[in-house]
């Protein structure tokens, strides 16, 4: 199997930590692609029409994208504990703190426009504002709700999203938060995260 991906990318990263976490990553050869709304990658595109990484090719079969998705596939393919449990409140709990992570990415980026990205004459302060407050609650939801047993597939979104929303140095989660700011080193420290770590620059 091949994996466009992309080094600074909170949603390809997932993709990869949970192939390690998974015994995977020996059987994916990682490909890097610059992607961005404003800069068109024809390699990507003809592989998913939303034209973002990351995007999962299987040799002789539709290639699979989103995160979520390949997530989806990559644990039908090992032998060990399910990192989606397959059903029960096991399956909600993970299912719904991948959720929440998705939406830290997804809030962190749209913050990212609005202060970095989008040309200064352009950026609407209320918007980012909107979106800072979505950080703040979600990290006060995971400082509450997060269930740090077996490792499941809301873990792997968590830690690599609240890993990337400190590389790019948004409004933090640490302050105020100790239960999740341990939960955090300690995850950090896995083999999974220390082999995919975060570089490189936006490209727009």
């Amino acid at each position: 199997m091949q994996l466009l991906y992309q080094t600074h990318s909170p949603f390809a990263r997932k993709a990869l930590v949970f192939a390690h976490e998974a015994g995977l990553a020996d059987r994916i050869e990682v490909i890097h692609h610059e992607t961005s709304p404003t800069r068109r990658n024809e390699a990507v595109f003809e592989r998913n029409p939303l034209g973002k990484v990351p995007v999962l090719l299987r040799p002789g079969l539709p290639a699979l994208f989103d995160s979520d998705v390949i997530c989806a596939y990559l644990d039908t393919l090992h032998a060990g504990p399910r990192l989606i449990p397959a059903e029960g409140e096991a399956r909600w709990q993970a299912l719904r703190v991948q959720a929440v992570a998705q939406g830290l990415a997804e809030a962190g980026i749209a913050v990212r426009w609005e202060t970095v990205r989008r040309p200064q004459a352009l950026r609407y302060p209320a918007l980012r504002d909107g979106y800072i407050a979505k950080l703040v609650s979600s990290y006060d939801w995971l400082e509450r709700e997060l269930d740090t047993e077996a490792v499941h597939v809301g873990h792997v979104a968590v830690a690599t999203a609240l890993d990337w929303l400190e590389f790019r140095e948004l409004p933090g989660f640490r302050r105020g938060r100790p239960r999740l700011g341990a939960w955090f080193d300690a995850f950090a420290a896995r083999p999974s995260m220390q082999a995919t770590l975060l570089s490189g620059e936006t490209q727009d």
